[in-house]
C-alpha cells in the first residue's frame, strides 16, 4: 500500500467531501500563485474546475495515447515526454492513476467531489497524492499539460499531482525524462549518448539495438531526446 503524502488519504477526503456536499479544494497546494511559482507573478491565470472548461469532462476520453499530449506554456518537454512514454504501458499508466472507473467522471456525478489522487515512487516508496482538480487557465483554456481533446484532463490532473510533490508547476520547468520515469515506476534509469556509444563500429551496433529490442519486449519505458545547442543526441530507458 503506498503512503498518503502529507498525511491526505483520498477516501476518507473524498468522503468527508460527499457528505457535506462540498467540492474538495487542497489545503496542501492552494489555488494561489505559491503553488504555480516560486520566482515571479502571474496575476491573469485563473483556477478553474474541469466543468468550467467543458461541458462533458473525462479522465479519459477514447482511450490513451502516447501523441495525445501538449505541452503548453511551462516548458517541461521532458515531463511530458515521461506523460507519453507511460501512455504506452497501460499497465504502469494505472499504477500511476489508480482505480480510473471509480475516478471517472460519470452521468450521475455520483462520486465526484473535485478530488482525485495519483502515485508516485520517490525515494524507496510509493506515495498517494491527492490534488484538487482547480486547474491554471487563461482565457478559459489549460496553460500548462494537457491532452488534444478539449474535455480530457488526465495528464493536466497528473502534472498537478507531479508540481505538487515538486512544491509547485515552476519546479517542473527544467528535469530529465529519466527522473520522471523513475518516479513512474520505481524502475530503474539507464543513459546512453549515442555519439559516445560507438555506433560506427558493427559490432556495437548490433549489441544496442539488440539491447533495445530486449527492453522494449519486456515492457521498459523507453525515451529519446536531442539537446540542439550541443548537437548531442542521448537515449535513455527505464527498466521496470
Amino acid at each position: 500500500m503506498p503512503d498518503n503524502f502529507r498525511g491526505q488519504k483520498f477516501s476518507s477526503l473524498r468522503k468527508d467531501c460527499l457528505k457535506k456536499g462540498e467540492l474538495f479544494q487542497d489545503p496542501e497546494f492552494p489555488p494561489t500563485n505559491k503553488s504555480l511559482f516560486y520566482s515571479k507573478q502571474d496575476k491573469d491565470i485563473e483556477w478553474k474546475r474541469p466543468k468550467e472548461l467543458c461541458k462533458v469532462p473525462k479522465l479519459v476520453v477514447e482511450g490513451v495515447t502516447c501523441d495525445d499530449l501538449n505541452e503548453g506554456e511551462l516548458g517541461n518537454t521532458w515531463f511530458v515526454s515521461a506523460c507519453s512514454s507511460l501512455a504506452q504501458e497501460p499497465k504502469m499508466w494505472a499504477k500511476v492513476i489508480p482505480d480510473v472507473k471509480d475516478q471517472e467522471w460519470t452521468d450521475d456525478d455520483g462520486k465526484y467531489a473535485g478530488i482525485f489522487h495519483f502515485q508516485f515512487w520517490r525515494y524507496g516508496r510509493w506515495l498517494d497524492v491527492v490534488i484538487d482538480d482547480l486547474l491554471p487557465t487563461k482565457n478559459g483554456k489549460l496553460i500548462f499539460c494537457h491532452s488534444k481533446s478539449r474535455n480530457e484532463f488526465w495528464s493536466a490532473l497528473l502534472e498537478k499531482a507531479y508540481a505538487k510533490l515538486y512544491g509547485d508547476y515552476e519546479s517542473l520547468s527544467a528535469g530529465f525524462t529519466a527522473d520522471a520515469l523513475v518516479d513512474f515506476t520505481g524502475g530503474i534509469a539507464e543513459k546512453i549518448i549515442l555519439k559516445d556509444a560507438g555506433l560506427t563500429d558493427k559490432e556495437k551496433n548490433y549489441k544496442f539495438f539488440t539491447d533495445l529490442r530486449v527492453a522494449v519486449e519486456n515492457k521498459s519505458l523507453v525515451n529519446c531526446y536531442i539537446q540542439v545547442s550541443q548537437r548531442l543526441i542521448s537515449f535513455s530507458k527505464v527498466d521496470t
